[in-house]
C-alpha cells in the first residue's frame, strides 16, 4: 500500500465495515461509491479492487442493507448514503443485535446460575479483572466492601459505586490516602471507611472485593509486559460466589472484626 492517507483511510473503512457484517466486495463497493457519491458498475470496478461483474451482487447486497439506492437506468447508477447516515444506520443496527443477543443470553440463563458455586475462578489481566469488579458492584443489593490500591480504583468503578450507593447500596470502603478519600467523600457521602488489613505499599495485593457477604473476588499484582506504565505490573484475581464458598467464607471472616460494629 502506497503511503497516500487516503488509501489507508480507504483501507481503514473496508475492515470496519467487514467486521460490521458485509462481505469483502461489498465493502469495497461502498467505499468507492462513496469517494465516488454515484456511479455505475464500471466506475465502481475502476477505483476499487472488484470485479464489474460482482459490483451487481455488491451492489444489491448493500441496497438490502439500505446502504446504496439505485437507479434504474442503462447501465444501472448507484448513489451511496452520506456517511453520516450510514453510521447512524450502523450504531443502531450494531446496538439493536447487542440487545438481541443480551437478550437471548439472558433467556438462556437457569436457575442452575444461582446454585452454590465450587471452588473459585481464574480471572488474568487488569481490564478483564476491572470487568469482574465493575460487573460484581453492579449487581449489589445491599453491601459493597472494598478495598484496593489507589492506582486500581478507577473512575469507571468509583462510578459504578456511586451509582450502586444512589440505590441504597452501603458502601464500605479500605481506608486510602487523605486526598483519595477526600475525593471519593464528595461522590460518596454515605460511604464509611475502615482501617485496612495491611499497607498496600508493602504488598503485591491488588483488591479485596466483597458484595452482599456472597460474592468475593481476590486480586494480586504479578510482573507485567509494561501495558499500565508507569507500573510494569499486571493483575490477576481468583472470585467465588455462593455464602458457603470456601473464598468468600475466608474473607468474610477477615472482614467481620472490622465490619460487625458498624453492621449493628
Amino acid at each position: 500500500m502506497s503511503g497516500d492517507p487516503s488509501d489507508k483511510a480507504r483501507s481503514t473503512a473496508v475492515k470496519q465495515l467487514k467486521a460490521l457484517g458485509l462481505s469483502t466486495y461489498a465493502a469495497r463497493t461502498f467505499v468507492a461509491l462513496v469517494s465516488l457519491r454515484e456511479g455505475t458498475a464500471q466506475d465502481v470496478s475502476e477505483v476499487a479492487d472488484v470485479p464489474r461483474t460482482r459490483v451487481y451482487d455488491a451492489a444489491d447486497e448493500l441496497r438490502d442493507r439500505g446502504l446504496v439506492d439505485v437507479k434504474q437506468a442503462n447501465p444501472k447508477q448507484y448513489w451511496a448514503i452520506s456517511t453520516e447516515t450510514a453510521g447512524r444506520h450502523f450504531e443502531q443496527e450494531y446496538n439493536h443485535r447487542v440487545t438481541s443477543l443480551t437478550d437471548a443470553l439472558e433467556a438462556l440463563e437457569t436457575a442452575n446460575h444461582t446454585i452454590e458455586q465450587r471452588g473459585v475462578w481464574t480471572v488474568t489481566g487488569r481490564e478483564t479483572v476491572t470487568e469482574r469488579v465493575v460487573d460484581f458492584i453492579s449487581g449489589a443489593d445491599d453491601e459493597i466492601v472494598y478495598m484496593t490500591s489507589e492506582n486500581l480504583l478507577t473512575e469507571e468503578i468509583a462510578d459504578h459505586i456511586s451509582r450502586a450507593s444512589d440505590r441504597g447500596v452501603s458502601i464500605r470502603l479500605g481506608e486510602m490516602s487523605e486526598s483519595t478519600e477526600d475525593r471519593l467523600e464528595q461522590r460518596l457521602p454515605h460511604a464509611q471507611f475502615f482501617e485496612s488489613l495491611w499497607d498496600w505499599a508493602d504488598t503485591p495485593a491488588g483488591r479485596l472485593l466483597m458484595v452482599d457477604q456472597k460474592k468475593t473476588l481476590v486480586s494480586v499484582l504479578v510482573d507485567g509486559d509494561g501495558g499500565h506504565p508507569p507500573e510494569p505490573l499486571d493483575e490477576t484475581a481468583i472470585w467465588g460466589s455462593g455464602p458457603t464458598n470456601s473464598l468468600v467464607v475466608v474473607l468474610r471472616a477477615m472482614f467481620t472484626w472490622q465490619l460487625d460494629n458498624n453492621r449493628e
